[in-house]
């Protein structure tokens, strides 16, 4: 799980960027840039760990957790 948490760490360091360029009222284009890399980076390592973890669980057979997942999933 290191590898999430470093991506975790970049995401924030995204999102801190993010605001400084709010404060210094930066071009509406590049935070709008900003905003969807920090998008995509957040979605790309939640589907890197929900991949890891249905694995985990359908190695164990363990149905409960993986019903679990899916209806965390499609709560959005």
């Amino acid at each position: 799980m290191e590898d999430v948490i470093l991506r975790l760490k970049k995401v924030g360091g995204q999102v801190e960027g993010l605001i400084r360029m709010i404060e210094k009222g930066e071009e509406c284009s590049k935070i709008i840039t900003q905003f969807q890399a920090a998008k995509a980076a957040l979605d790309n390592t939640f589907s890197l760990v929900l991949d890891r973890n249905l694995r985990e669980c359908m190695s164990r057979n363990d149905s409960k957790s993986i019903e679990t997942i899916i209806k965390l999933i499609a709560r959005k």
